[in-house]
């Protein structure tokens, strides 16, 4: 009798309180959902070397490598690429055409406000690409302000990189605004400008492309890494829990060496205190 009531007390104080024992028993696993489709749907794009997108639409890469190896810890099966534009990431993925972006998006103020971000697993400072030699002696983009006769390239868009160039005092007529990497390197070895101004790692192996690293030291840490939808905090939690300690189990410096990534050290160390956004931009969750 004693056992009925406390049974018939513990129904009646879910019931109150809005529960259920179905909806009880799901939040044990905040991944149910994905294990029930059978599949977990990744918004890619191609960024060589970490993402390279097939012809036939495979992926492989140390990206895709780290979050299939980040699935296999939670349980689940090996990533389905879905290719997809930069402009049509977010609204996808708010429209439950997959299940996170794995692209690699920036952690930024504005993408907080309506995405979550997982730990970081890409981290880089500025660099300053510049002609074998550094003839301008340049050690910061902040150099580049105080000295009006300094040229820069840079890539299109007001992102992360061009609002720091901007708010050290990099003036607009010093910046010469280019498409890609390749084009930026086009701009100091042809000598239109001083220096491409990028992420330290913007150009693997500079020195095969006759430019010489940079990298300025007092430059914000930038980083990028999965997006969640907002009501997934479960989910993402999950990921980084698994994401965190393999990261610190030295993961990237052995995914970076087996395709022939140079700097996994370098990249190990600058994630090594960014366990997540907030690390990055304080004010995300």
């Amino acid at each position: 009798m004693r056992r009925t009531l406390k049974l018939s007390s513990l129904v009646l104080m879910l019931i109150l309180t809005g529960y259920s024992f179905g909806t009880f028993a799901q939040t044990e696993d905040p991944l149910a959902s994905i294990r029930k489709a059978g599949q977990v749907k990744v918004a890619l794009a191609s960024v060589p070397p970490y993402i390279v997108m097939s012809p036939g639409g495979e992926a492989r890469g140390s990206s895709v490598d780290l979050q299939n190896i980040v699935l296999k810890e939670l349980g689940l099966p090996a990533l389905t690429p879905m290719l997809t534009g930069w402009d049509a990431m977010v609204p996808g993925l708010q429209a439950r055409q997959f299940d996170y972006i794995g692209a690699g998006l920036p952690i930024t103020e504005q993408g907080c406000k309506v995405l979550l971000f997982s730990a970081p697993y890409y981290a880089a400072q500025l660099g300053l690409f510049v002609p074998p030699g550094n003839p301008k002696h340049l050690t910061s983009v902040a150099d580049v302000a105080h000295r009006p006769d300094i040229k820069i390239s840079m890539l299109s868009g007001l992102g992360n990189n061009r609002a720091y160039a901007l708010k050290v005092g990099v003036k607009a007529d010093q910046v010469m605004i280019v498409p890609d990497h390749q084009a930026g390197a086009a701009t100091v070895s042809g000598g239109r400008v001083d220096a491409f101004v990028g992420s330290q790692f913007a150009i693997l192996n500079p020195e095969e492309k006759g430019l010489e690293l940079v990298v300025d030291k007092q430059s914000p840490v930038n980083a990028s890494a999965a997006a969640f939808r907002k009501e997934d905090v479960a989910v993402r939690d999950a990921f980084n829990k698994k994401l965190n300690v393999l990261i610190r189990q030295g993961l990237i410096q052995d995914l970076y060496k087996k395709h022939g990534i140079p700097n996994g050290d370098i990249e190990a160390q600058l994630l090594a205190n960014l366990t997540k956004a907030s690390d990055v931009v304080p004010s995300c969750e």
